[in-house]
């Protein structure tokens, strides 16, 4: 039987948050010059092209229309077509609508930053949120801050890239402190604040917006603000 020391002694890893910009990219083209933003789901290699799977979101449907149209008519890319296409109204006025719509793309894939990553050990750990022409990336990697230095160096140079850690902490702090009561959440309430903490949305100044984190869980936005009320007042409440 594993002695009570057998977790000491594994090599449990870092998670980092990088903000990454690089050239002869169609996703940061489109989002710095359209209102909303998009979601990497997995690129792959297909037939020699990179094919990936987004989200894309805006506050409204004609927002989101003017995204699409975008990416359509970049120069950057082969290939677009839709997987499904749905809204979730938030409010009956066009303002406050949150509209969302899978994509396919295909592009060239000498324009993708993910094996240069990946191939370096960078595991995505979550959807890589693209907005405001920059491309925010979660991932995990078991190399020590030195390597992940290093490795991260080799990416700038090999793909003029502009990459910025925001953040890298070891995984076993990962966990949420016992300040925090999230066994009193529901699986939802959890997954919502969670996301939230993770993305940084209690900061000031907020670094992602309610929308954001709703488009990234594909509910409303007024869904994800209700769930997240709602796991605050139990967390903030004491336990009877």
């Amino acid at each position: 039987m594993p002695n009570s020391n057998t977790t000491d002694r594994i090599d449990v890893g870092s998670r980092l948050q990088l903000n990454i910009w690089h050239p002869d990219c169609w996703t940061l083209e489109v989002t710095a010059n359209a209102a909303g933003g998009l979601l990497g789901h997995g690129v792959h290699q297909i037939d020699g092209m990179a094919t990936g799977r987004f989200t894309a979101y805006a506050r409204s449907t004609a927002e989101l229309e003017t995204l699409v149209d975008a990416i359509e008519a970049s120069s950057l890319i082969d290939s677009v077509w839709s997987v499904d296409q749905h809204r979730a109204t938030v409010a009956a006025t066009p303002r406050t609508e949150n509209a969302t719509t899978g994509l396919i793309v295909q592009y060239d894939l000498a324009n993708s930053i993910n094996d240069a990553l990946v191939s370096r050990g960078f595991i995505p750990d979550e959807p890589v949120r693209i907005t405001d022409g920059r491309e925010y990336w979660t991932v995990v990697t078991h190399e020590d801050r030195d390597t992940v230095r290093q490795k991260l160096d080799e990416i700038r140079d090999e793909q003029s890239a502009s990459i910025t850690v925001e953040l890298m902490t070891a995984l076993r702090n990962d966990v949420v402190s016992g300040m925090f009561r999230t066994d009193r959440l529901s699986e939802r309430q959890r997954e919502v604040f969670e996301l939230a903490r993770s993305r940084h949305y209690y900061r000031w100044p907020r670094e992602v917006s309610a929308a954001d984190l709703a488009a990234e869980l594909d509910i409303a936005e007024s869904t994800f603000l209700e769930h997240l009320r709602k796991a605050e007042a139990k967390l903030l409440d004491p336990p009877e």
